[in-house]
């Protein structure tokens, strides 16, 4: 069954690693009863800096920060575009200033892919 998938890599304060658990909980509600099918937050734990490329190099991650990998699965990106419609004017996740967001946004990478192999 092929799905589609949002990805996620964000440099998160390490300081801040609870405050963005918590509005993951938040927003990985809100995504769930709008039917997302899993939506999922990591937290680095064998994230090493590369000669060329890698997780911390994405994100310019800085001496106090650390990296966060996330996903939402939907169905299909008619799907996601559905359900990420009905977030976007929820009033739980509307509300939410970007500037009290506990990392910075302007360094998220993000996009959407189509499976193309499930075991």
């Amino acid at each position: 069954m092929a799905r589609y998938v949002d990805g996620f890599i964000v440099a998160i304060p390490t300081k801040n690693v609870e405050a963005y658990r918590k509005l993951a909980r938040k927003a990985g509600k809100v995504w769930m009863e709008y039917g997302a099918l899993e939506y999922v937050e990591c937290i680095a734990d064998d994230v090493k800096p590369g000669k060329l490329t890698s997780f911390p190099q994405s994100v310019k991650l800085k001496a106090d920060e650390t990296v966060a990998f996330s996903w939402i699965v939907y169905k299909s990106r008619k799907h996601r575009d559905a359900v990420n419609k009905k977030v976007r004017v929820d009033p739980r996740i509307a509300s939410i200033d970007p500037k009290t967001m506990p990392f910075d946004g302007k360094r998220m990478i993000y996009g959407g892919f189509k499976s193309i192999v499930e075991l």
